[in-house]
């Protein structure tokens, strides 16, 4: 009994001895995430007088700048940060001083709002529409390449993942595998000055990305003491920049500079895009709650459906124009017909209620007119041309293989946008050549073949 005792004794005095090593583990941990959480604040909260004594006198000298003036509008820099993932150099916070500039809508649930290193950079879930960040890639001003680049990401994506590591979720790439590198790190390595820019609102008004895009191009020459800018754009970032240099902007806006060497447009919706509206209630069943959605950040051409034997409204997730709000009007903005050339998918449930508009068995929207009218600029787009003194380029995809998503099927397309609207001509005045890779919408920026064309583009 007394060894039994013992070996007791001798077991709860191991237990609790392994007990409080754990805790002083734990404490430990604790106590250093504390340390690296002060430490990302104290970054976080880093403004236009840092003071840091380890910075480089180079960033010392852009974190001094208060107030930085273009044509016409007054660009405030507002944070700069020297410790960014997936491969920047630093990063830059910009506010773009124009009271013209509103506070877009963010879906109320917060499935548009920004995350990753985004937000901290923005310092905001939901940055006003004033703001941008500005990437700047490892020898933006060092590598021999005399003419900058400018990066411009497409809708419900960022500059990180776009551009410098398309694996940052681990999926949307548009394949199993993601890279960890990207583009930037492709024209890095062949002599560029890279940068990017980064929306505040993912899915926001063109019109506003256009004027934030002039802007960084203005700063990208102070920066590099350059007159142009050689800009790589991509998805609805494309359709944004084709603004910008076709001058169509609100009447308070920058006009175009003449500050564009070369324009390659990455998957371009050039004549416009109807998928939203072309597959019936597929998406209802992705996007919104009350059917079963996974919160996916983009919009359904209906502003209620019948889900579990419910009728649900939900106008906030739609494409329209609501007493809800404006969510998507950058979406609106692309929109064009194409049941012309590709005919509607008839075995789509509510297939001719959601285009043309109505109650169906289901679901009911007011159609793809009734959006257009509400703002689409694509045939504004076509009228205006993007000047000849810029050499365009047009690089388009033809694999609807997306993996997990309703790829566009009615036509050829690259899973969403179709060939035809991403090798249109129109509206283009100086077409120097056309390339289509066998690369879906996601994996176009980074497919091997993509960067090949794009550096041999960029070399002529």
């Amino acid at each position: 009994m007394k060894a039994l005792t013992k070996i007791l004794t001798k077991v709860l005095t191991i237990f609790f001895c392994l007990v409080i090593s754990i805790m002083l583990q734990i404490m430990d941990k604790v106590s250093y995430g504390q340390e690296k959480l002060d430490t990302l604040e104290k970054q976080d909260t880093q403004d236009i007088q840092g003071k840091e004594e380890k910075q480089t006198k180079e960033e010392k000298q852009d974190t001094q700048i208060k107030q930085i003036t273009t044509k016409t509008n007054s660009l405030i820099l507002e944070s700069t940060f020297t410790t960014v993932s997936h491969g920047w150099a630093k990063a830059e916070r910009y506010k773009v001083d124009n009271e013209n500039f509103p506070l877009e809508d963010y879906p109320q649930d917060g499935r548009g709002d920004q995350d990753g290193q985004r937000l901290q950079f923005f310092g905001n879930k939901q940055p006003h529409s004033s703001q941008f960040l500005l990437y700047y890639a490892p020898g933006w001003d060092k590598n021999e390449k005399s003419i900058p680049i400018l990066l411009v990401h497409g809708a419900n994506d960022n500059a990180d993942r776009a551009w410098a590591n398309p694996g940052e979720y681990g999926f949307g790439c548009g394949t199993p595998l993601c890279a960890k590198t990207g583009l930037m790190q492709s024209l890095v390595g062949q002599g560029y000055k890279v940068f990017a820019i980064n929306f505040p609102h993912k899915h926001g008004d063109n019109l506003l990305w256009a004027q934030q895009i002039g802007v960084a191009i203005s700063r990208i020459k102070t920066l590099t003491g350059t007159n142009q800018v050689n800009v790589v754009a991509w998805s609805k970032g494309a359709f944004a920049t084709r603004l910008y240099v076709s001058g169509i902007k609100p009447k308070w806006g920058k006009d175009y500079d003449n500050d564009i060497n070369k324009l390659i447009l990455i998957g371009s919706p050039n004549l416009g895009i109807d998928y939203a509206f072309r597959h019936g209630t597929t998406f209802n069943s992705l996007i919104v709650p009350s059917c079963g959605g996974f919160k996916i950040n983009g919009p359904v051409a209906h502003t209620s459906a019948l889900c579990q034997e419910k009728w649900h409204q939900f106008p906030e997730l739609s494409i329209y124009t609501t007493k809800a709000g404006n969510f998507f009007p950058g979406q609106k903005q692309m929109l064009k017909k194409w049941d012309d050339k590709f005919p509607l998918p008839q075995n789509e449930t509510d297939w001719k209620t959601t285009y043309y508009g109505g109650k169906g068995s289901i679901s009911e929207g007011l159609g793809i007119d009734a959006a257009i009218e509400q703002g689409s600029l694509v045939n504004q787009v076509l009228s205006q041309d993007i000047p000849k003194s810029i050499s365009t380029y047009l690089l388009a995809g033809n694999k609807a293989d997306i993996p997990l998503f309703h790829n566009e099927h009615t036509g050829t397309s690259d899973g969403l946008v179709f060939l035809d609207s991403a090798t249109h001509k129109g509206g283009i005045g100086n077409l120097i050549a056309t390339a289509t890779v066998e690369a879906n919408h996601l994996l176009l920026p980074w497919h091997a073949k993509s960067v090949e064309q794009i550096i041999e583009w960029l070399k002529k």
